[in-house]
């Protein structure tokens, strides 16, 4: 059986997933919960935060200068 990208089973075919949505909107089957990943929700919700910060807090030069140094990686080889 397939897994999803949680490691959630889920049926492999398109008949028997549209039979198992039936079953959940009826209520038969209670729908998966995710799976925790085991890291903190508060640390997740700043280090998602922590990139954006750090690009705002950067001048367009400095910007313009990472982008040619990896372009330069990727492309000289």
């Amino acid at each position: 059986m397939p897994k999803g990208p949680k490691g959630e089973k889920r049926p492999a075919d398109v008949i028997g997933n549209a039979v198992h949505i039936m079953r959940i909107a009826t209520g038969e089957v209670e729908e998966a919960s995710p799976i925790d990943d085991g890291k903190d929700p508060a640390a997740k919700a700043l280090g998602a935060k922590g990139g954006r910060a750090r690009a705002d807090a950067m001048t367009p030069e400095r910007r313009a200068e990472i982008a040619k140094a990896a372009a330069a990686k990727r492309w000289g080889r």
